[in-house]
């Protein structure tokens, strides 16, 4: 089997990582745009565009910490070597996915500056082949080739989500959003308005605090968070409209603003798909997907890490475990018309439930029973409990403790159980 890879971050390192090990897989090709390994977690000064005319695909700001600690941010099997912190640097992280790409052999094939073109499936004498188009940045040539399989692993934290918000388009002041951030100094002096309170936007909004004038976070969270913020940082409800250099607020209020800083999410995208691959991204949901991995229409056809509120390289691992069982034989995918009904049945549930098309692939609270059907279906090992128990806990002590949460220190104890150490205070959890 000839299996083309796309993207070289974290899930397509692990997917290639487990292919080579895999006697019946003859060929791996992993293709990565940039001239080096790591995706997301690449950090450079430059936004926009690169030298080859390319978006620019890291989000990522020059003083980022992991906001999850690294205990339960490894692989099931290579864990973030031992240190005294639990919240890692980017460039710790980074470091990290080279080690784990060089000791499993899968850097001698990463083709660098490789940017894909296009991907179309066709008949072959006995099954389903893709052509894959891509292009040598460095020498400028493009040349397809035939592949057997194909993995989706190119992120989704690299296209801009830009909200519908009236009067944004005209507004007076700097538009910009989180995938541009870098330094805080930018800001120097202005009134900010941060649009969003995910991860990136509550630690953004702490940082530039200490170059600002003032910072206005605007945010629907559902429960309050209970951290202390600098005195020149307030929280508004949703913005209703922009006039000018005024923001209007869902409760009426109005705030003179210099900056709309968009801390809104990301696309998920895929622009090398041709049509005839049958796979629509509307309102950010990705379909027909079962279990959020196979295409339906292409079941030799895989997209890695497309679920978020996740432990994410972990179920990268599950993910591309679970598949690559099913490419060997050890158990067999359902077929298209089962696939497409437990994909209806799931959206169908979600909605009854209160989630939006667009939280499709979101996971948070139902990540267990994701990796759990995942283990099952494959017969394969699952993954511990305790890495959903402590995502859970850090994260409440993120939106709560955001000023020190960092200092926290965990431990893995058992698969069931681990142990926190908090302002001194040691803790065991289970």
């Amino acid at each position: 089997m000839r299996v083309c890879v796309i993207g070289a971050g974290a899930a397509g390192l692990c997917a290639a990582r487990h292919l080579i090990a895999e006697p019946s897989v003859t060929e791996v090709d992993v293709l990565e745009q940039s001239g080096q390994l790591g995706g997301t977690w690449v950090y450079t000064e430059n936004v926009g565009y690169d030298d080859f005319g390319l978006p620019i695909h890291t989000s990522m700001y020059k003083s980022l910490r992991t906001n999850l600690p690294k205990e339960i941010m490894g692989f099931p099997d290579f864990p973030i070597p031992d240190s005294e912190k639990s919240y890692l640097p980017a460039k710790d992280m980074l470091a990290f996915l080279q080690l784990y790409s060089d000791k499993h052999g899968v850097t001698r094939h990463i083709r660098f500056n490789h940017h894909v073109q296009l991907i179309k499936p066709k008949q072959g004498p006995i099954g389903e082949l893709w052509d894959v188009t891509f292009k040598d940045l460095t020498s400028g040539l493009s040349k397809t080739k035939e592949y057997d399989y194909l993995f989706v692993c190119n992120g989704h934290y690299n296209t801009p989500f830009i909200p519908s918000i009236p009067g944004l388009k005209e507004f007076e002041g700097d538009v910009m959003h989180s995938h541009d951030y870098r330094v805080p100094d930018i800001f120097a002096g202005k009134r900010v308005l941060v649009v969003g309170a995910g991860p990136s936007g509550m630690d953004i909004a702490y940082e530039i605090t200490s170059v600002t004038k003032k910072v206005i976070l605007s945010h629907h969270l559902k429960e309050q968070p209970r951290s202390v913020f600098p005195d020149n940082l307030v929280q508004k409800p949703d913005v209703k409209k922009l006039q000018g250099k005024t923001a209007v607020f869902q409760d009426g209020s109005q705030e003179d603003i210099d900056v709309v800083f968009l801390s809104t999410g990301y696309l998920y995208n895929f622009p090398f798909l041709h049509a005839s691959c049958d796979i629509v991204v509307e309102d950010n949901c990705v379909e027909p997907l079962y279990k959020h991995l196979v295409n339906i229409s292409h079941p030799t056809m895989c997209f890695i890490g497309v679920p978020y509120y996740v432990c994410a390289y972990s179920m990268f691992d599950l993910q591309v475990r679970y598949y690559l069982r099913s490419m060997n034989g050890t158990f067999k995918l359902p077929s298209r018309e089962e696939m497409t009904s437990h994909w209806e049945d799931e959206k169908q549930d979600r909605a009854a439930r209160g989630f939006t098309k667009r939280q499709a692939h979101m996971m948070g609270p139902d990540q267990e029973k994701y990796y759990a059907s995942l283990a099952t279906e494959a017969n394969t090992s699952n993954l511990p409990s305790v890495i959903t128990k402590i995502r859970e806990e850090s994260s409440i002590r993120f939106l709560h403790n955001l000023q020190s949460y960092r200092q926290d220190v965990y431990k893995v104890i058992d698969d069931d159980t681990y142990e926190i150490i908090s302002n001194g205070k040691r803790e065991i959890l289970c």
